[in-house]
């Protein structure tokens, strides 16, 4: 969609630059796709050179303008490195990748961190990063910077804790998240529809805690997680008696790609098929 408004585009990643009117611009997918009445000026973060991923000795550092095939790639580049043996977790980076039923031009200009940052509840690389206890680093003016865990960034549909002129600069997964096993699960309506419910377990490996992490997304307008301590691992009703308490009915997601009730619905399906597979050796 043209943007008829728009009369600069500014190459920088440095908040102190941007000013009311303006858009930070990655991918632009969404962006592009939505239009707008009002901006003035786009600020173009891709040309700030950030490597698209790094492994540290803490995890992996995912830059914003890691774009969907680069993140797709990483897991198979990676096969030869140490920590594909141990980041087990690195098996949900390709279904989330499939979750945006995308093509492969969408795939080479999408990011990680704009598709975060429109906080879209069927957002994959929310659901993933989410799920993953990964934790945003946020530029803002002035030279100011602060991080915050992603499942709590997004706070709702196409909303999150963004302030005017701050700038989402990677997001990093820590080591013991990226060790634990993990369960996926997600529904759409249709084959190609956009996920309904999405859903990502996590069992930490006993020497990271134990802990089980059930997190919900696309179901929900925001990520909701479920933890439960090693030792404290629930049962069927415990868990029901979890998603009761954490998800109220009018937090349930609604528009044509699933009423609330069956994304209620499915949540509990799906979570206690994810409970049993981590806990219960995948006995029914």
């Amino acid at each position: 969609m043209d943007m008829n408004t728009v009369t600069d585009l500014v190459p920088t990643a440095d908040p102190a630059d941007w000013r009311e009117g303006d858009a930070w611009l990655a991918g632009g997918t969404v962006l592009f796709s939505y239009g707008s009445q009002t901006l003035r000026r786009l600020l173009d973060v891709t040309t700030a050179g950030w490597p698209a991923l790094t492994v540290t000795d803490e995890g992996l550092e995912i830059a914003a303008t890691c774009t969907v095939a680069e993140l797709y790639a990483f897991p198979e580049a990676a096969a030869s490195e140490p920590v594909r043996d141990a980041w087990l977790a690195l098996d949900l980076v390709r279904p989330c990748c499939d979750a945006f039923v995308a093509s492969f031009k969408i795939w080479n200009t999408s990011t990680v961190g704009g598709n975060v940052a429109t906080s879209l509840p069927a957002g994959p690389m929310t659901s993933l990063t989410a799920a993953l206890d990964g934790v945003a680093e946020v530029w803002g003016p002035g030279g100011a910077r602060r991080t915050q865990p992603v499942a709590e960034l997004v706070t709702g549909e196409m909303r999150n804790t963004l302030a005017p002129g701050e700038l989402l600069r990677a997001i990093r997964l820590a080591a013991a998240a990226l060790r634990a096993r993990t369960a996926y699960r997600r529904l759409s309506l249709s084959n190609l529809g956009r996920s309904g419910v999405l859903l990502i377990g996590r069992l930490d490996a006993p020497a990271d805690g134990g802990e089980l992490v059930i997190t919900v997304t696309a179901s929900t307008r925001r990520p909701v997680q479920l933890r439960f301590p090693d030792g404290a691992h629930p049962d069927a009703a415990g868990l029901a008696a979890a998603i009761d308490a954490a998800i109220p009915f009018d937090l349930y997601h609604d528009d044509v790609h699933g009423l609330p009730e069956w994304r209620r619905d499915m949540t509990y399906r799906l979570a206690e098929e994810i409970r049993a597979e981590l806990t219960d050796g995948g006995r029914r």
